[in-house]
This record gives structure tokens, sequence and C-alpha cells, in this order.
């Protein structure tokens, strides 16, 4: 039962903050939240644990927990770094490129596909982002995989609060060229695919969305 409470805690929040009700910035008081949900201080605090480890909301020892509130600046330098760092394993993935490893990209772009069209924001968001932990993982290089998770985890709020449908149903056919340049072993075409897919990425987040609330029961009423 007290899991199953968690995960509604969390469902929640993470739907005001995806659908801009509760503004970045905005404290999140445990016994509000308690009081609003009708559950103890303690499934609350475990709710707010998962959504720091989801880089949603960040703890601050002594002053509680805050809607995250990344920057425009951090978000144009994790690109910046994303770029430099994906084109270099692009180019590496096609020189080991394999008929499985192809595979695996087809099945993880058709489930993107099936999350845009759903048009579940949380899965598409999480979905589209793996892609290119993925392309890691499948070369072996857990190093590089651990290093793209975490800067992709840090841009992963932006693009959920700022990216919309149709620019993640792009995102997911820019995915479907790049796979098919790296099955064709024409890398200076999956480099350009891979460095033009980011830059569009970046460009097609909107920060000019109305400032959403900060109050906690208006948020999730």
């Amino acid at each position: 039962m007290d899991s199953t409470t968690t995960r509604a805690i969390v469902d929640a929040l993470t739907k005001a903050i995806v659908e801009h009700r509760l503004q970045p910035g905005s404290k999140l008081a445990e016994q509000k939240l308690a009081d609003h949900f009708g559950v103890s201080r303690t499934l609350v605090r475990q709710a707010l644990f998962q959504l720091s480890q989801n880089h949603l909301i960040r703890m601050e020892p002594a002053r509680g927990a805050f809607v995250a509130a990344p920057t425009i600046q951090e978000a144009r330098q994790v690109f910046a770094v994303r770029r430099m760092l994906e084109a270099g394993m692009t180019r590496e993935f096609v020189a080991n490129v394999t008929p499985a490893r192809i595979k695996a990209l087809r099945e993880h772009v058709a489930l993107e596909k099936a999350a845009v069209v759903r048009a579940d924001v949380s899965d598409r968001t999480e979905l589209l982002g793996d892609f290119h932990v993925r392309m890691a993982e499948l070369m072996g290089n857990e190093v590089l995989a651990q290093m793209l998770g975490e800067l992709i985890s840090r841009c992963a709020l932006i693009t959920l609060m700022y990216q919309s449908s149709s620019a993640a149903e792009h995102s997911n056919e820019e995915h479907a060229d790049i796979v098919r340049a790296l099955a064709a072993k024409d890398a200076e075409r999956a480099v350009r695919l891979m460095t033009e897919h980011l830059e569009h990425v970046e460009a097609s987040l909107t920060f000019d969305r109305k400032v959403p609330t900060s109050d906690i029961a208006l948020a999730l009423s």
C-alpha cells in the first residue's frame, strides 16, 4: 500500500511540474503535501526523494525540497558538451556496427514512437534521452553511457518542461534517420544527422511559457 501511495504522490507532482502548474524554485513543504494527500510525512519524504533522483526537484539540507530550476545557460552548456561527445560516439559506432546493434536501436526507436503517439510526456522524454545512452551501451562503453546519462538527466527537466509534442515527434523521426545512416555505415552522414538533431532539440526548447503557480494546493487541484 505504502509504495502505491508513494507512486501516486510522485505521479501527481511530476504531472504538476510537467504541465507547468508548479513554478521552478517552488518550495514543496512536506506538511502541506501530507495534508493534501492525507498521508504521513514519511511517505511524502519517500516521494520527494524519488523525484530528486529524477532531477525534477532538488533537496537542500535544512531547507527542504524545491522544484528544480535548471537555467537556460546550463542547458546550452550541456548541449555543447553533448555535441562534442556524441559526434565521436557516432563515428565509433559506425566503425563497429553490427546487425544486432542496429536491431536494438530500431526497437528503441519504435518504443519512442509509441510513447509519442499516446502523448505520454514523461515516457517519451525518458525514451528520447535514452536513445543516446543506448548507443553507448551497445558499444560496450559503460563510462560513456554513464557520462551521457548524467548529462541527459541534467537536461531532462528542461526538455520535459519546454519541448512541445511536435518537437518530440520530430526528435523520434531524426533518431530513425540516424539509425538508417548507421545501418548504411555512412559515418559522415550519421555524424551530421546527430549534430543537427542535437541542435534542433536545443532550438526547439521554448522558454517563454506562462509563469506557473507556486501554490501547491492550486497546482495539484
